[in-house]
């Protein structure tokens, strides 16, 4: 069928779609208003609009997320200023807003931070007390989460932060079997500005000119001079392999026309960096590509509701020699229907953080994660004196005021 797609003013294209089947659709168009309550605690300014007021670029990473899912809570219709009645709580600490003047992060105070908020609520408020934050959740969109760390190794060497260990953790990072990973995480897109998306949009009828498309580095010689550990050599080898291949059209550059080029795109390369994702996967859903995801036992954002396996294509770490055979051997009809549940917009809707917010979009399935974890377990709530969390636990470094 042709409908004209409207992700509230994203895009109006013509185009053919197809709705998702099954439970993931229903799930993709859940509404969590009603369905949970929660109560944002107030912290002193220190450990979220201070720091944002500090660098404002905080507003345009791929982390902003954190910043952004805050001021939708202080308006939403869940929110709840009875705290004797919230099913959640949520401590709003920008923990990815220390930035290098080169606008990267700089998680390295984050444990710090984090610890200081927690011993703050803690004290202040009776809650934390009752559950030692299993009703609580947070926002942790490092590229290892809460573990606070962008090198793979020594993120696992730190493990998840010690008080977060009870929590529920909202984060970008996600991959099977990982100690970054608590069960029971949501892991979610990272923040791509949609404004900035929207004005780059072409008109649809535009041809898919472009075979495999992919724009990033390929070694990270600053962080990984020996080139071992930077996207466990995945990106290495797209290029070794492909940089002469006609089909393929990579490099290094960032041209003005990325958004243009990825429209005009049939595949888009999605390998793993320091961590799994990118917001590649992001702009390939809202863009249409066909996002090739090279990076192994990754839990994708919003899994239970985004039919990833229907949408993408998944190749091994290990095949990345492969890429054109994989790539050219898929059938016709099965890229077209790949491209026409691409063109779904409650899957475009669910990948975005726009301001304000809008139906559907992925503060609100966030909710729907928080939502179906509800009720509580019982078991959660400590008996008098219990304590399960080891406050002097992790780096000595990690103890220190922040």
């Amino acid at each position: 069928i042709n409908v004209i797609i409207g992700v509230e003013g994203l895009e109006h294209r013509s185009v053919r779609t197809e709705r998702i089947s099954g439970s993931a659709g229903d799930v993709l168009e859940d509404n969590p208003v009603g369905r949970l309550k929660v109560y944002v605690y107030e912290l002193p300014s220190k450990y979220n609009k201070k720091i944002l007021q500090k660098d404002p670029r905080c507003l345009k990473h791929m982390f902003a997320a954190e910043i952004f899912m805050h001021q939708f809570l202080l308006s939403s219709p869940v929110r709840t200023l009875n705290p004797n009645e919230a099913d959640w709580f949520y401590t709003p600490v920008y923990s990815t807003c220390d930035l290098a003047p080169n606008g990267l992060p700089l998680p390295f105070k984050s444990p710090r931070m984090m610890r200081s908020a927690i011993q703050l609520i803690s004290t202040k408020w009776h809650f934390w007390n009752r559950t030692e934050g299993a009703d609580h959740f947070f926002l942790v969109p490092h590229d290892f989460g809460a573990c606070f760390h962008y090198q793979e190794e020594r993120a696992i060497k730190r493990g998840i932060l010690p008080l977060l260990q009870r929590a529920t953790l909202v984060q970008t990072f996600g991959q099977h079997n990982h100690v970054c990973l608590n069960e029971g995480s949501i892991t979610i897109p990272p923040y791509a500005p949609p404004e900035k998306m929207q004005s780059h949009l072409i008109p649809p009828d535009t041809p898919r000119s472009i075979f495999v498309y992919f724009r990033g580095l390929f070694y990270d010689v600053n962080n990984d001079p020996e080139g071992g550990y930077y996207a466990r050599g995945a990106r290495a080898s797209i290029w070794e392999n492909f940089k002469n291949n006609p089909l393929f059209d990579i490099s290094t550059d960032h041209p003005t026309t990325y958004y243009e080029d990825m429209q005009r795109a049939i595949f888009c390369l999605c390998p793993l960096g320091w961590a799994p994702w990118s917001p590649r996967l992001v702009e390939a859903v809202i863009f249409g590509c066909i996002p090739v995801i090279i990076a192994d036992d990754i839990v994708l954002p919003f899994a239970d509701a985004i039919p990833w396996e229907q949408i993408g294509v998944f190749v091994a770490e290990k095949d990345v020699p492969y890429l054109d055979t994989i790539l050219t051997s898929i059938p016709v009809e099965v890229v077209l229907k790949k491209q026409r549940l691409l063109a779904n917009p409650s899957m475009k809707q669910a990948m975005l953080f726009p301001q304000p917010a809008q139906s559907g979009d992925a503060f609100h399935q966030i909710l729907n994660g928080l939502a179906r974890k509800l009720p509580h377990d019982m078991r959660i709530y400590l008996k008098q004196g219990q304590k399960i969390l080891n406050w002097t636990a992790g780096p000595v470094g990690d103890l220190k005021p922040w």
